[in-house]
């Protein structure tokens, strides 16, 4: 059990994560009751879930915490922020080693389906049937750097704002943190005259596809990575198809894969 949790909870990353998980609340300062299960074997577990696709029931033993104990952890984390928080620390190291690079982002959206749950709609592009939508911008290399979720009927272009203001301020190898990309590449999808101002207005430059102009065959010649991180994300089985009713439960799931994506990137270079 310790290699498993060792391979899926490297010491690098138990460092990080120690910097942002809350601190351990205690319920019975008496003593007494059953052992607090530890926060690395349930981490372990909850990307165990993560990766494989299995239900909560399903969550093997040998993690060491009960599936309601994981579930819960997982719960209590998702509200604290504990992913998205992770994820801003692993992209400031990579920050802080020029392993982010600005000068082109891109932005695209994938549609999966949907059980139940709030942030749900008809996909126009499986029928009509119920599903969610991934939104995210990566930098040059396909790195995430904003992440979102909603119903697969709402239009791309809704979420080019918000995606681009959720970008955190980042490190730098040098000078100050950084949120702006250099330029951001869309699809047909973004092609909206108001978003273009919009973009300009602070000071970024793009370069968006334009319906019945340019052929939609071709990823194009920068797009394409944000398509390759698309197929990333695909690594973490669990988001194949949206099974949580809470949209945080679901985008805390986004923020597992895109974590764990960075992690992979961190631990290459170092």
């Amino acid at each position: 059990m310790a290699d498993l949790v060792q391979r899926l909870v490297p010491d690098e990353l138990w460092d990080l994560f120690r910097r942002v998980v809350p601190p351990t609340e205690v319920i019975r300062p008496q003593g007494g009751g059953r052992r607090r299960a530890g926060d690395r074997e349930t981490l372990a577990a909850i990307i165990f879930v993560a990766t494989s696709g299995c239900t909560w029931r399903q969550l093997p033993p040998v993690f060491g915490p009960a599936w309601p104990t994981v579930y819960r952890r997982f719960a209590q984390w998702s509200r604290a922020r504990v992913w998205a928080r992770l994820h801003r620390v692993i992209l400031d190291e990579l920050g802080a080693l020029g392993e982010l690079d600005w000068s082109r982002c891109a932005i695209d959206s994938v549609s999966v389906r949907a059980a139940k749950g709030l942030l749900t709609g008809p996909n126009p592009t499986d029928r009509g049937k119920p599903g969610s939508k991934i939104h995210l911008i990566t930098d040059r290399k396909g790195l995430p750097l904003s992440l979102g979720i909603s119903a697969a009927n709402l239009h791309d272009s809704q979420g080019l704002v918000p995606l681009v203001r959720g970008i955190p301020p980042i490190r730098s190898r040098r000078g100050p943190r950084r949120r702006r990309p250099g330029k951001l590449h869309g699809d047909k999808g973004y092609d909206y005259d108001h978003l273009r101002r919009w973009l300009r207005s602070r000071g970024i430059r793009h370069h968006i596809a334009r319906k019945g102009i340019e052929s939609s065959q071709r990823l194009g010649r920068h797009r394409w990575v944000v398509e390759r991180t698309v197929s990333w994300l695909a690594g973490c089985r669990r988001l194949h198809r949206r099974y949580e009713r809470k949209p945080e439960h679901f985008l805390a799931f986004v923020g597992i894969a895109a974590l764990l994506i960075g992690h992979r990137r961190l631990t290459r270079i170092r």
